[in-house]
């Protein structure tokens, strides 16, 4: 059965394109947007990470965190973010452990999906939204749901 809201969301632990650890249990509390993508520098998934880049103040003021997951290396990750000015963590997930974990599906059975993961402060998701076509959709969902959140704090 696929992770929905409500459910606890399964523990991140993977190096970014910094080389830098990331741990989902390092985030004291903060919202997470969790977005996988297919591929760097494909239009949809250049179009969806440069949305979280436009709005990426909104998310940082809302006091929450966005990393974009693909199973690209930390050297296409890296590439790809000053390619693009892209200021948030991208975790270089090869194996593909992470999508599996979060149950990410795939189109037509062979393509990675595009979802993306709101995370509250305990580890609950809060929201899934899952488009493959239109990547600008993911920051407006996921931009939605964090204020959301705040509010009710």
């Amino acid at each position: 059965m696929a992770l929905q809201v409500g459910d606890k969301a399964p523990a991140i632990d993977l190096v970014d394109q910094n080389g830098n650890k990331r741990r989902s249990n390092d985030l004291k509390g903060k919202v997470l947007v969790l977005f996988f993508y297919p591929k760097d520098d494909t239009p949809g998934c250049t179009a969806e990470a440069c949305s979280f880049r436009d709005n990426y103040s909104v998310f940082e003021n809302l006091g929450s965190e966005v990393w974009g997951v693909s199973g690209d290396d930390d050297i296409s990750h890296r590439q790809f973010a000053e390619r693009h000015g892209l200021p948030y963590a991208l975790l270089s997930d090869k194996d593909n452990t992470l999508r599996r974990a979060f149950e990410v599906p795939r189109t037509l059975g062979m393509l990675p999906s595009r979802v993306t993961y709101v995370i509250d402060g305990q580890g609950t998701i809060r929201h899934i939204f899952n488009n493959l076509l239109d990547g600008p959709a993911h920051m407006r969902e996921a931009c939605r749901v964090v204020e959301e959140i705040k509010k009710k704090r």
